[in-house]
């Protein structure tokens, strides 16, 4: 039995106990209908609309007596005209819960087979594919429900499944290329059993007044017979209307977490090649949330995995399981005890690994400890939120202070962002604008020396078509970078006592000593017709 089949038991052992004692304060009888062996249906008794409109169920019926199964928003006026139809019987009412009540009416009323319709966000007929695709969550139970969302998710290659509560009804967006598209609605009831069994699952409270994290990991055969891995990071947080979740989804193949699908240019390949053939030091990857800062370094830890090396990682969650990598888990509810991820780092440590990888440096004991390490010959690799590399120094500094280990110890700070890559197939040329023009003309013009620059003459842009295909007009997603090495004016730089070391000062120290900002690396991507400069312009400050 899976976890999410038996935590929507548990939601409907809650809801029997809560109708129970509601009955008990209006003075009813209460019958638990989930406990009934054989429901037989007396289908002449009541016509189906008037069950469905006065909610009510005939349960048990002979010659003499009815049992009439009542919820709390049926009426005495309903009740009383039933026992004044029913002369020549004894009429008796039992009050039963919302769920006993709708499994009734499934049984009265049956909904047609489910067909499972998979979800076309090309489609023009947008508003229709939402309301048949709300149908079908109605109808299914928490753990099909999910279990369909996640394997469509991951067929539209989608980032994220968003649940938010709105006033009328729950909303269901799929993040697609860094963009949220409308799949589906619930109403509050359904949503009620979905988001309790994903509490659950994920080890989250539906009751909670604080943002929480949890992580889901296991298979679920849907009532068709296919078979599902869930995968998903949740994230909750309370709102006016209830609880939304963000499930963060995880795809576990491991041939797409490999070098050569990160798109790095010949200058950044170069830098992170000479890192793995002498693994030793700290390596940084910054960027905000889903910037594909994980999937940059599990795609590195790869690279390095051998029988000649121990590899070992600590993370909030475990996001991907690879064979050959020992990996820790760690909750943030556990920082500042034996749990955090500085007492966990030390521990790993005494291991003896080569390599490390730490999932997040977020406080000053965890970067010393990474500092230190990466300093007795161990490659140390982690992620840091930074808007960019050079920031991501400050940022560092600001939680350690000023620090000598700085130089010797970092290998590589790497910045990242996602931009939406166009659809070659559809795709607009045109001719820049003047004023166009000479942005492109001074960002290329301002690469370091040494960079090929491409050839402006007549140069064509694109922007975003439209296609029966892809209406949208962008597919996949490119990541743009800026990275530095401690080499040249910036070592220089961090090694002057005293020296100001604003992200402005350091990041043209980096420039002087060879590196790309992500504004030029942008650039060269839309003078290549990969993606627009709109698209840049709303990614990088």
């Amino acid at each position: 039995m899976s976890i999410l089949v038996r935590m929507s038991q548990d939601v409907r052992r809650d809801e029997e106990q809560s109708t129970e004692r509601r009955a008990q304060i209006l003075r009813v009888n209460y019958l638990d209908t989930s406990q009934l062996g054989e429901k037989p249906l007396f289908r002449d008794i009541l016509p189906i609309d008037q069950m469905r409109q006065y909610r009510i169920i005939p349960i048990q019926a002979d010659d003499h007596t009815i049992l009439f199964g009542i919820t709390t928003t049926t009426s005495q006026q309903t009740m009383n005209a039933l026992t004044e139809h029913f002369t020549d019987h004894k009429i008796s009412f039992s009050l039963i819960s919302e769920t006993g009540f709708r499994d009734y009416m499934l049984l009265y009323d049956p909904p047609e087979q489910v067909e499972y319709h998979d979800i076309d966000i090309t489609s023009s007929e947008s508003a229709a594919q939402v309301s048949q695709i709300s149908d079908l969550l109605s109808q299914v139970r928490a753990d099909d429900m999910l279990a369909y969302l996640v394997s469509q998710a991951h067929q539209l290659n989608a980032s994220d499944i968003h649940l938010e509560t709105q006033a009328n009804n729950i909303r269901i967006r799929f993040r697609i290329d860094g963009v949220l598209h409308p799949i589906a609605t619930l109403d509050f009831d359904k949503y009620r059993i979905l988001i309790g069994a994903i509490a659950s699952a994920g080890n989250v409270s539906t009751n909670a007044d604080t943002a929480q994290q949890g992580h889901i990991a296991q298979q679920v055969t849907m009532a068709d017979g296919t078979l599902v891995d869930i995968n998903v990071r949740l994230e909750t947080v309370p709102t006016i209307h209830g609880m939304d979740a963000v499930m963060r989804l995880f795809n576990m193949n491991r041939e797409m977490y490999n070098l050569d699908q990160l798109g790095l240019s010949d200058e950044q390949r170069k830098v992170v090649d000479d890192i793995i053939a002498k693994p030793s030091g700290l390596v940084l990857v910054v960027g905000p949330t889903g910037s594909g800062k994980t999937t940059t370094l599990y795609s590195m830890l790869n690279s390095l995995v051998s029988d000649e090396r121990k590899v070992i990682t600590v993370e909030d969650p475990v996001e991907y399981q690879f064979d050959g990598i020992t990996q820790i888990p760690i909750h943030s509810a556990e920082a500042g005890n034996d749990g955090s991820f500085a007492d966990k780092l030390r521990a790993i440590l005494r291991l003896d690994p080569d390599i490390v990888m730490v999932g997040e440096i977020r406080d000053n004991d965890t970067a010393k400890t990474a500092l230190q390490a990466s300093l007795t010959g161990h490659l140390v690799l982690s992620t840091f939120h930074a808007s960019s590399a050079a920031a991501a120094l400050t940022r560092l500094g600001d939680i350690i202070g000023q620090n000598p280990l700085f130089v010797s110890a970092i290998r590589l700070v790497m910045a990242q962002r996602l931009v939406r890559r166009l659809d070659d197939a559809s795709k607009v040329a045109y001719a820049p604008t003047e004023p166009e023009m000479a942005k492109i003309r001074e960002v290329i013009e301002s690469l370091p020396e040494g960079t090929e620059r491409p050839n402006l003459e007549g140069l064509q842009l694109y922007k975003a078509g439209s296609s029966p295909a892809n209406p949208f007009g962008f597919s996949g997603q490119i990541a743009i970078r800026e990275q530095f090495r401690m080499t040249g004016e910036i070592r220089t730089l961090l090694e002057t006592p005293g020296s100001l070391l604003s992200a402005q000062t350091i990041e043209a120290a980096a420039v002087k000593s060879g590196m790309r900002t992500m504004l030029q690396d942008a650039m060269l991507h839309v003078v290549a017709g990969r993606t627009t400069l709109d698209e840049i312009y709303r990614v990088v400050e």
